[in-house]
């Protein structure tokens, strides 16, 4: 339930009263009306709150209190509030509500520190000459620049006036692996400090980061009012669905939606960064009235202009990404959200479906799921609370095979392309986090190699005695197929007469010979936890050992002391004792000597 701005319980500022007036905010969110009054009361908050509910200006608005009710005036290269979030683009996000804000309050400095925008040079530099009172950053850049100490810059010394510390989606901040970061992070900071951990999920992990740098804190959940009353962790708004599609169609279905579904955003979810690629290409061939874009966590430099131009886009886009686009990034009018592959963490699926149907706003989602793949839908329902309803295939849906394939014989880079998406592909659906339902043995790779537009199978251990008749390779000598790129084919011809003449691909490494045999991935794994095992079993024996000269040490003090005990008592006299010490030590002798 929403109320007014002057119902909190405290009175805001009014050039922040302003800066809502002018952004439209008439009213507060939940999470905003429980977090804003307990920051503002020197409370530390850990907030969980489904995806979309408002969470930004539940940490932004009680910031800039908190430094506006400071004795005094922070200097130029004092730090009053730290905002540490999991990606680059949600770090931007933040920027660009938090700037809206100090256009009202020009007195406050502030500062985006993340990788891709700017080099750790330029971060030096303009904290040097401009200072920043509120810095938002992500894990690994700000804690590089925070060791930098001989580079001019004092981040620590800066963080001693720090009266708040925000750790945005904490959940995905650990999933990422940022534990020991944020743990040292949390080391420089000084104990007097509010602090507001907002999670869309409460984990153990989460609960023992709120253990570790909260103090008291207050635990704030607010569930979405959902119109069904069953419990989902999604926002009534959004519409759930399902879609049980073979292999070679899914691509067929994802064009056909597209062009009956458009003018709108769409948001597509594959499960490598290399099914992005090749899968983005194809769809901008057949999709030309549509700017397609991509993003996946390989893309360092370009990643956030990607990002920025697809939200500030105004006709009909589609942003094919894999999951660093699924937390925390508030893109407006997204229309569907199309889950071409199921996440490898099931918590993902609920924040993929939480980029649509935001705060209030109305949106759909669809997850393509293969026949062997549609237990899925239980396991959603229990597992993460989402209940989603079936969506039948569309008719007369679009043979594009051949036109795939001969995109891949006009250029040797798309079929490499779709090969990788392909192994790709089948890699990360052996490591998936319900192999328990998503086995690799029940997927038909035929008709997946087909969904992919493969001229011929890879050479691969996954694919050894799996069923595969559904896939007719192309009668073509691939060595044919050349790069349109004419540096790269004189590159790859050179090595190809050297293959013919020796029968060993040449290799870019000194020590070229012949191609080492591939190993699956469930193989690595084996050879990795063997030799894990044979580690701990080396680890034990040093620690029995240890243990065994340990405790002769120690029985051999202690019958030195009764010795003396009973010396003492004149139990025994000194020359018995000497006798008897010397007796021991003599027979120690040998032993030593050994």
């Amino acid at each position: 339930m929403k109320t007014e701005w002057n119902e909190l319980g405290v009175k805001l500022s009014e050039p922040i009263i302003q800066t809502l007036k002018d952004l439209n905010f008439i009213k507060t969110t939940p999470v905003q009306a429980a977090c804003i009054p307990l920051l503002l009361q020197k409370k530390d908050v850990c907030a969980e709150a489904v995806t979309g509910s408002g969470k930004t200006l539940a940490f932004i608005i009680p910031i800039l209190e908190i430094l506006l009710a400071r004795s005094a005036p922070l200097k130029k290269h004092e730090i009053g509030a730290l905002i540490i979030s999991p990606t680059r683009e949600l770090a931007s996000q933040i920027d660009e509500v938090l700037t809206k804000f100090l256009i009202n309050l020009p007195q406050f400095t502030h500062l985006q520190m993340i990788g891709g925008a700017h080099t750790v040079v330029q971060d030096i530099r303009d904290f040097t000459s401009h200072g920043a009172h509120i810095i938002i950053t992500t894990p690994g850049r700000f804690m590089d620049l925070l060791i930098r100490q001989g580079d001019h810059i004092n981040l620590a010394g800066g963080l001693k006036s720090l009266e708040i510390l925000i750790l945005d989606e904490a959940d995905r901040l650990l999933d990422l692996g940022f534990h020991a970061t944020l743990n040292t992070i949390l080391g420089f900071l000084p104990k007097q400090r509010r602090t507001g951990l907002f999670s869309a999920t409460q984990t153990r992990e989460v609960e023992s980061l709120a253990r570790a740098g909260l103090r008291n804190p207050v635990a704030v959940t607010v569930k979405e009012k959902n119109l069904n009353n069953d419990g989902s962790r999604t926002p009534a708004s959004l519409a759930n669905y399902y879609m049980v599609v073979e292999g070679d169609q899914k691509l067929a279905v994802l064009i056909t939606l597209m062009k009956t579904k458009a003018p709108g955003k769409f948001m597509v979810f594959m499960s490598t960064c290399a099914a992005v690629e090749y899968f983005s290409l194809i769809l901008k061939h057949f999709l030309p009235s549509v700017t397609v874009m991509s993003i996946h966590g390989k893309l360092k430099t370009t990643r956030f202009k990607i990002f920025d131009k697809f939200r500030s886009l105004k006709t009909t886009g589609l942003l094919v990404c894999t999951d660093v686009m699924a937390r925390g990034i508030d893109i407006a009018d997204i229309d569907w959200v199309f889950q071409f592959d199921a996440p490898s963490c099931a918590s993902d699926f609920v924040h993929r479906c939480g980029r649509t149907a935001r705060i209030g706003n109305r949106g759909t989602a669809l997850a393509f799921l293969q026949p062997n793949e549609e237990p899925y839908v239980h396991f959603i329902d229990i597992n993460q609370k989402v209940k989603l309803t079936h969506m039948e295939l569309p008719d007369d849906l679009p043979d594009n095979l051949a036109e795939i394939r001969q995109m891949q014989q006009n250029d040797r880079a798309m079929m490499d392309k779709a090969t990788r998406a392909f192994v790709s592909y089948i890699h990360s659906y052996v490591k998936h986090e319900c192999s328990v339902l998503l086995r690799v043995k029940d997927l038909d790779f035929g008709r997946l190699a087909v969904g992919f537009g493969l001229l011929t199978l890879p050479k691969m251990p996954e694919l050894k005695n799996r069923k595969t008749d559904f896939f007719q390779p192309v009668s073509i000598d691939l060595n044919l197929i050349t790069y349109k790129d004419k540096a790269r084919e004189k590159i790859r011809q050179e090595k190809l007469a050297i293959y013919r003449e020796t029968g060993v691909w040449p290799s870019s490494k000194a020590n070229s010979g012949p191609m080492k045999k591939n190993e699956s991935w469930s193989e690595k794994k084996a050879q990795k936890c063997r030799k894990k095992e044979k580690k701990k079993l080396r680890v034990e024996q040093k620690k029995r050992k240890r243990a065994a000269v340990d405790e002769d040490e120690w029985n051999e003090l202690a019958r030195d002391a009764r010795l003396l005990k009973k010396l003492k008592k004149r139990k025994i006299s000194e020359k018995s004792f000497e006798k008897q010490f010397n007796n021991k030590t003599e027979a120690a002798a040998p032993a030593e000597e050994a």
